[in-house]
């Protein structure tokens, strides 16, 4: 089996310094199994992992996956700690297929999921992303993924002032879980599953022991406020990444572009500026690669360096984007 890591070049890549986001890495025919591909990771596994804490992103292309299954192998060919969807606390309504494996998102075809960081509205979130793509659809449905690193630079070079206010201050997310899951909304997930509790009084002492405020609604849905969270981290080569979900908030949330303190404020409780949203939004697209999938695909997202998020699609072929996620193991600061 030849074991060396053979990367792929396109025309849309980016060029960060000497780095190429995101890489792809294909197989050149040696990888005929599932088995075959976990051996040549795991006999490669510190040299991926190099090239993804410096791009951001790896992408496998050519790899015999074909399932949830081969993806919840090939995925544990890392060894790394597993994060289900039953333990988050994500907002989006998804079905599981293993313990590890369960659709990206649920949302209609024609919502646009903007760029967030995995979780990042929430106290506990991943380190990285996979996502495997069992099948593509006939038009549209890229994965953009943003260098949220190349991001903060930018916004420290354009506003300083307010580069630092988010670093120093960091923001509290406003969020509304319905009664019972909402499958036409990106963020349907009702409190019950979201809390992985039965009971109001479970609620309550989930949202105390997490730090959040909260109250209930006529309607009998819960919102939530949380405790103060990062706008900004440090990254491992002492970079700082623009993590949060703030674009998303601001471009996706339902009310929050007309009054953003419905749902974003800083940390303090103070208004960010709508103006300051408005060009981060702006600043994201320069730093944006859209990843057409094809079928069989399968991409490593880390967490803390790149968002990602969903373009609309169309057609009668079902796009189908399945995740593992990966869990967090130091604290993020």
């Amino acid at each position: 089996m030849n074991n060396t890591i053979h990367y792929a070049k396109v025309a849309t890549q980016h060029h960060y310094n000497n780095d190429v986001f995101p890489e792809i890495v294909v197989n050149d025919g040696s990888c005929k199994t599932v088995a075959e591909t976990v051996a040549f990771i795991q006999q490669n596994q510190q040299a991926l992992e190099a090239r993804l804490d410096k791009a951001g992103a790896l992408l496998f292309r050519g790899f015999p996956i074909d399932s949830a299954e081969t993806f919840d192998v090939f995925s544990q060919g890392f060894g790394y700690p597993n994060f289900t969807y039953q333990e988050s606390l994500s907002n989006a309504v998804r079905i599981n297929f293993t313990e590890r494996v369960f659709t990206a998102n649920e949302a209609p075809k024609e919502v646009e999921i903007f760029l967030h960081h995995e979780m990042a509205q929430t106290p506990i979130s991943p380190s990285k992303l996979f996502f495997f793509c069992q099948s593509a659809a006939e038009k549209g449905g890229a994965t953009p993924l943003c260098r949220s690193d190349m991001l903060f630079a930018e916004l420290e070079k354009e506003d300083p002032s307010l580069a630092n206010t988010f670093k120093e201050k960091g923001v509290k997310y406003t969020t509304t879980m319905p009664a019972a899951n909402d499958a036409n909304s990106g963020q349907g997930r009702s409190w019950k599953s979201t809390l992985s509790v039965e009971t109001k009084e479970a609620a309550e002492q989930k949202l105390k022991e997490l730090g959040y405020s909260w109250k209930w609604l006529d309607d009998g849905s819960l919102c939530a406020i949380t405790p103060v969270l990062p706008a900004v981290i440090e990254l491992s080569d002492g970079s700082h990444a623009f993590y949060n979900q703030l674009i998303a908030a601001y471009l996706g949330w339902k009310g929050v572009r007309e009054n953003p303190s419905s749902a974003i404020t800083f940390g303090d409780g103070t208004p960010i500026p709508k103006d300051g949203l408005e060009r981060i939004a702006q600043l994201s697209e320069q730093f944006t690669f859209d990843l057409q999938w094809q079928d069989g695909d399968v991409a490593i997202v880390d967490n803390y360096r790149t968002m990602h998020g969903r373009r609309p699609y169309s057609g009668e072929r079902k796009r189908q984007v399945l995740v593992a996620l990966v869990a967090s193991q130091t604290p993020i600061s």
